[in-house]
């Protein structure tokens, strides 16, 4: 069944485009994709629960180890259900706030797409599969922040967000290779079954660091976080989904996936903690200096990312829980509030909070539901919001807890009070202000997901039982084990109920100074000269003029030096990887003058008459006896179909080059100078005795006819053929053949029309003579 719901994700994104392509209206109810993908996983939420992960697999790439597994257990249900249900509400939102795009069908396309990679990513339990989501989610959100390609900004934070994850794909895909090697298989439940043994291998350390880079570039951890918030270039949907359930939570889910394996691990816990805590005071820093409710709430993103990413540092036994409880509210409220300042811009014509004022008197019903998210967002009671930040809290004041940490998290959370107080407070009360537009509530398609989203976050907070087991079971497989944490809203006069006080007073002190701490932050220049947006512009600038430079000195017009250049690459690669494998190269010349006679001294001589040859064609035809004592080489070895191939093209190519040599200005003695000719030698020469080298020691390895003997006994019964180098050329690579053909094809063309534009230059510039000799 997961493979089925997958297939239906990902097949549904053409289906979807067509669809809305043939009739925009079918946009509307776009959400009934999503919405079935939903009751699919919600159907099996009592099978993971109660009896355990579902697992299924179907073979791939057997001979790489490579499964086509899938995985449904505690935390995959946790983030497909997240996915899936918000998805249902986002698209219901898109459709009725694209209404009238004529890129509408692109739009859905390209979100269903993202809505079927993020599937796959949370499901696979396998690496390989897992990195195939993984860069698909990169290159979906490059298409959905890219939206609008005419625009500068959104072409830049596309390419920013696209160079930023696929970079730390890169580094995931390193991640996982050793992890591959070191567990001796690729999938994802079998690796963690061998937690102890991976925890103290030799390469644990490099593991850790190039997963977690991954998951730190996916999920916007400092120093990688400008790509997020220069995202809200994307139209709202894409905000509220990317910021709430999917693209930048599956950095976190990655960690999550392997904190089982490397949780105890000195290096995991330092990374985690370092980066956790580094975002979260970032993001809320950078949260104070913004105007644009999307850039804010993008800010108080990075600081709940941080969160989660910091609790997955902690050692305490309840970080599972708080990890879980705190992620779920967050997609609730967060994609209700994206939602949210997607109506106020689509309403009132803007999303500068300096501009909005009293907005509740003309847009109650959004008032009402900005309001239930923002309470939850700032973690009061009785919402789930408040359930969260307590376990937060808890988990952070374990035995042996730091004050940083409980520090870092209480200014942290005092901001998000002051984002919810901004969001909520400050742009529907107070008295009304002018707005480029008249404002007014929106269609029931826009509110109606934001109202059960808000809904969800308060009815969770009174009966939070409705997700106790959901949340243990998610808890469960971040952990590695079981631990039954009964959520509450109130647990009595506790710590983290002071703290919880503490928060909600800064909170409030940071809204009543938002403008005061606006401006003085956003006077602070060095925070966008020395930032790490202004960075990355700079490093593209450094990158721009070293690819400028190398272009300088290695494309310089002489097709002479491209080809030595090339050869001395590959000469050095190939000593390189000779030394690097230790083989050994003894050759041995008992019998080689005695082969068929004199063919080893026939190819000598052609040999000497190529390398003295003073002509182009000379050393043409000499090369060509080079290639006909290879072929009758060959042939005495009992290869005869493969001596006529070769004798076939030795003729060919001899009249094709004898005939374009014919008409080269520079066919005749050689021009190069002495110093020329010396370096030519030294690379040839070179390149030459490396390849020797090389050819000897694959000689000396045990030859494997496994391969050769298919071939021979199926050349007749399955290709109906003899000749066995044509059947494997045109039967059993066919298609690498019909790619070599149209690549040949493809340059004849373009060989053709360059002779062609040669030759009708060459006329219009004998007739202009020909027209000036006239009188």
């Amino acid at each position: 069944m997961l493979l089925a719901l997958l297939l239906v994700s990902l097949v549904g994104a053409p289906v979807v485009w067509w669809l809305v392509r043939l009739d925009a209206r079918l946009a509307a109810i776009a959400w009934i994709l999503p919405a079935g993908l939903f009751l699919g996983f919600a159907s099996l939420v009592s099978t993971v629960l109660g009896t355990g992960p579902v697992d299924e697999a179907w073979p791939w790439i057997p001979s790489l180890g490579v499964t086509l597994a899938l995985r449904l257990d505690g935390l995959s249900l946790l983030f497909t259900l997240l996915i899936t249900g918000i998805g249902t509400f986002i698209f219901l939102y898109a459709g009725r706030y694209l209404h009238g795009d004529p890129d509408i069908a692109r739009f859905f396309s390209r979100l269903t797409l993202f809505m079927g990679a993020m599937l796959g990513a949370t499901l696979a339990d396998d690496m390989i599969v897992l990195l195939v989501f993984w860069e698909a989610t990169s290159l979906a959100s490059f298409l959905l922040i890219g939206y609008r390609p005419e625009e500068a900004a959104s072409r830049r934070s596309a390419q920013q967000g696209l160079l930023v994850t696929v970079g730390g794909g890169l580094a995931l895909l390193a991640g996982a290779i050793l992890l591959g090697q070191a567990a001796g298989t690729l999938r994802i439940s079998e690796i963690i079954a061998q937690a102890p043994t991976l925890a103290t291998h030799p390469q644990a350390a490099w593991i850790i660091s190039l997963v977690a880079l991954g998951a730190f570039a996916k999920s916007a951890q400092v120093p990688l976080h400008a790509w997020l918030a220069n995202a809200m270039v994307a139209p709202t949907p894409v905000s509220a989904f990317l910021h709430s359930a999917t693209m930048v939570k599956l950095g976190v889910y990655l960690l999550a996936r392997f904190n089982p394996v490397y949780g105890a691990h000195e290096l995991w816990t330092w990374l985690l903690l370092c980066a956790g805590l580094a975002t979260m005071a970032t993001g809320a820093i950078l949260a104070l200096r913004q105007t644009d409710l999307k850039r804010v709430l993008a800010y108080s993103t990075i600081v709940s990312l941080g969160t989660l990413v910091m609790l997955l540092g902690l050692p305490h036994p309840l970080a599972g829980t708080a990890m879980a409880a705190y992620l779920l509210v967050h997609a609730l409220y967060k994609a209700c509030l994206f939602m949210v300042a997607g109506i106020i811009d689509h309403e009132a014509g803007t999303r500068d909070t300096s501009r909005l004022r009293g907005l509740g008197r003309r847009m109650p019903l959004t008032a009402a539901i900005a309001v239930l998210a923002g309470l939850s967002m700032a973690g009061l009671p009785p919402f789930m919001g408040f359930i969260a930040k307590e376990l937060v809290y808890e988990a952070n004041l374990g035995d042996g807890a730091s004050w940083l940490p409980v520090a870092i998290a209480v200014m942290s959370n005092a901001v998000m009070v002051a984002v919810a107080g901004v969001v909520t407070l400050r742009v529907f009360l107070g008295p009304p202000v002018g707005t480029p537009r008249q404002p007014h509530d929106p269609p029931v398609a826009m509110w109606i997901g934001p109202a059960l989203l808000a809904g969800l976050g308060l009815v969770l907070g009174l009966a939070p039982w409705l997700v106790g087991d959901f949340i243990a079971a998610s808890a469960q497989a971040v952990t590695g084990h079981a631990d039954a944490v009964p959520l509450s809203v109130w647990h009595g006069w506790t710590p983290m109920l002071a703290l919880s006080g503490l928060t909600l007073a800064l909170g409030i002190v940071f809204y009543l100074s938002w403008d005061r701490m606006h401006r003085a932050l956003a006077a602070r220049e060095a925070i966008d000269t020395h930032g790490t947006d202004a960075m990355y512009d700079r490093g593209l600038a450094a990158l721009q003029r070293i690819a400028t430079w190398q272009t300088g000195r290695i494309q310089t017009g002489s097709l002479r030096r491209y080809t030595g250049s090339t050869l001395a690459v590959i000469g050095i690669a190939m000593i390189i990887v000779f030394a690097a494998t230790g083989a050994s190269s003894r050759p041995s010349f008992a019998g080689a003058w005695s082969l068929h006679g004199m063919l080893p001294a026939l190819l000598l001589l052609g040999t000497i008459a190529v390398l003295r040859a003073r002509g182009f064609a000379a050393g043409i035809v000499a090369a060509g006896t080079v290639g006909f004592g290879v072929a009758l080489t060959f042939l005495f070895n009992g290869a005869p179909d493969l001596a006529f191939t070769q004798f076939s093209v030795e003729a060919v190519a001899i009249v094709v080059l004898l005939a374009i040599a014919g008409r080269m200005g520079g066919a005749g003695r050689d021009a190069r100078s002495v110093s020329q000719r010396r370096m030519d030698a030294v690379v040839a020469a070179g390149f030459g005795t490396v390849a020797t080298l090389i050819l000897f020691a694959v000689l000396e390895t045990p030859f494997d006819s496994r391969l050769s003997d298919f071939f021979g006994r199926a050349s007749v019964p399955e290709a109906h053929g003899h000749n066995l180098v044509n059947v494997i050329i045109v039967d059993f690579r066919a298609l690498d053949t019909l790619g070599e053909i149209t690549v040949l094809t493809l340059a004849a063309i373009a060989s053709a029309a360059v002779l062609a534009g040669t030759a009708a230059r060459r006329e219009r510039r004998r007739d202009t003579a020909t027209s000036q000799e006239r009188p």
